[in-house]
């Protein structure tokens, strides 16, 4: 039985060992199936799911109208061998009481923390009850992402400090304590790191994230599919184009909408371009934490002449705003596919030069080589994807594995390591780069000829959709639900920066405090992805 099998058999695996499980016809979360499962099966569902080797993917909640009273929804995806699976189950707004799946499941402590901040959800056996994305801007009886709290709230004249977060403690002779941040001094978001160490080794990191709250979620609310568009290309500003495209994605599921091949085509040579001017920038930035300053210039030399090129052929640097409802917003000039083409032949070439200096100095390769190693049971147990999961032998790529057009009809290398540090990260990085270089051209030879964009069709109330892309960063899911007159109800983007967070804390362990930037940098998590 192939893993897409097993996942299939899963909901009739739930009925025969006593879950309450349900079956239900969802076009629009294609390729995903759908189950209801009673809220009392909840944890068993979770505990099934692991020993079935399903990946924990994401979860949301929201608060609808059922026969009976409002109710908070929760859904759970889970992925196995490119298959996907969105399990849901309901209570009480009057009681929201669950179980949690973090026991089975630790990367989903931070994402139950966030359902349980704004829509109120009591996860009765969570091992953390400690506040994450409310800080102190909202009471404890306050949940902003239901319907009668207002999207601009309370605020007060200034909102008090968090700082009664208990950060977990290491104890001992000769442990103290660095606190850096939430504001850095290097022109980045921010985002609270807690370090217990004793004299140069890292006992222990904990995190602080939310301090780029945004409210999007909130603010999706009652937009049209344009006004949603422009939303989630904001959701993490590196990564535009792909999490437009997984919006977009999922409006379209929900409508029924079929895009033009074209403009499909150029969603993924601007995703594969976004793809490359992150990863050439990332990789210099790395050397810059580690003072090879040389190498540092170059990379952002080069990112920068791409995102000229971008500008030039679609209007802008990141291609913001490039990606709508039904299609794109601008085609490409014939022109610009000879420019394209030589310009990722060029670069290819230049990186490689590149390379040949820099594996040629031993000071590099002690910085890297051993350091920030991520584990392979640890990026498994957090559901890590992307370079950073693939870095550490997580094979999985939703081109490749849940392919989506283009992409099924396209022959491409997905690069794996299995050492997980620093080293495989960087190398991960240029491997991909490589990859998409590859894809580039193979996308400008196929481009097909027509409309770059359809007709846009308002879906019928209740709708909802499910998007699945690969960003730079990894698998990017979105789910959008739609109300009355063609308006979002509900939009919830989940960047990979929720499951790599959380990976940073385990592979600094160990490691000396002055080899936690390159750390960071390595696995560039977004502040902003993640602080909704």
């Amino acid at each position: 039985m192939t893993p897409r099998d097993q996942l299939a058999a899963f909901p009739r695996r739930l009925a025969d060992i006593g879950v309450r499980v349900e079956a239900r016809e969802s076009p629009g979360l294609a390729p995903a199936q759908l189950i209801l499962v009673k809220p009392g099966d909840w944890s068993r569902l979770g505990i099934e799911a692991r020993s079935w080797g399903c990946r924990w993917v994401a979860s949301w909640g929201e608060e609808v109208d059922q026969a009976g009273g409002t109710v908070i929804r929760v859904n759970t995806c889970f992925e196995h061998g490119g298959a996907y699976l969105v399990a849901r189950t309901a209570v009480p707004r009057a009681a929201p009481v669950l179980a949690s799946h973090t026991t089975s499941y630790p990367g989903a402590d931070r994402p139950e923390r966030h359902i349980r901040d704004m829509l109120g959800v009591v996860y009765s056996d969570h091992p953390d009850a400690r506040r994450w994305t409310r800080h102190q801007a909202w009471t404890q009886a306050e949940c902003p992402l239901r319907r009668d709290f207002p999207a601009a709230g309370s605020p007060p004249a200034r909102t008090a400090a968090d700082y009664q977060y208990n950060f977990l403690l290491a104890q001992g002779g000769g442990v103290y304590e660095i606190p850096v941040g939430p504001v850095h001094a290097g022109i980045i978001e921010p985002g609270h790191f807690r370090f217990q160490a004793v004299g140069e080794t890292v006992l222990k990191l904990e995190e602080r994230l939310g301090y780029t709250h945004k409210g999007i979620e909130k603010i999706a609310e009652g937009r049209d599919a344009e006004g949603l568009a422009r939303l989630a290309a904001r959701v993490s500003g590196d990564s535009t184009v792909a999490h437009a495209w997984a919006a977009c994605m999922a409006m379209e599921q929900a409508a029924g909408l079929d895009v033009p091949s074209r403009a499909v085509w150029l969603r993924a040579l601007m995703c594969e371009r976004e793809r490359v001017a992150n990863h050439v920038g990332d990789n210099g930035a790395m050397l810059n934490d580690i003072a090879f300053a040389f190498g540092f210039y170059q990379f952002a030399r080069l990112r920068e002449m791409w995102q000229r090129v971008s500008r030039e052929a679609f209007g802008h640097r990141f291609m913001m705003d490039c990606i709508v409802p039904g299609g794109v917003a601008t085609d490409l000039d014939p022109r610009f596919i000879a420019t394209m083409r030589d310009e990722a032949h060029a670069l290819g070439q230049q990186i490689g030069k590149l390379m040949a200096i820099i594996n040629d100095l031993p000071s590099v390769a002690d910085r890297v080589r051993g350091t920030g190693v991520l584990k392979p049971e640890h990026a498994r147990a957090l559901g890590c994807v992307g370079y950073v999961g693939r870095a550490s032998g997580m094979d999985f790529d939703v081109r490749r594995d849940a392919p989506y057009p283009p992409y099924d009809k396209l022959t491409f290398a997905v690069p794996l390591h299995h050492y997980g540090d620093v080293n495989a990260r960087a190398r991960m990085r240029l491997e991909e780069i490589t990859t998409s270089l590859d894809l580039i051209e193979a996308l400008l030879n196929g481009l097909p000829a027509g409309p770059i964009r359809a007709a846009w069709m308002h879906p019928a109330a209740d709708t909802e959709g499910l998007g699945l892309v690969e960003g730079w960063r990894g698998e990017i899911l979105s789910f959008v639900r739609f109300g009355a007159n063609g308006r979002i109800a509900r939009f919830f983007p989940r960047d990979p920066s929720w499951t790599t967070w959380p990976a940073l804390e385990l592979l600094i362990h160990d490691n000396i405090v002055p080899d936690f930037p390159v750390c960071n940098k390595s696995v560039n998590g977004s502040y902003s992805g993640h602080d909704l």
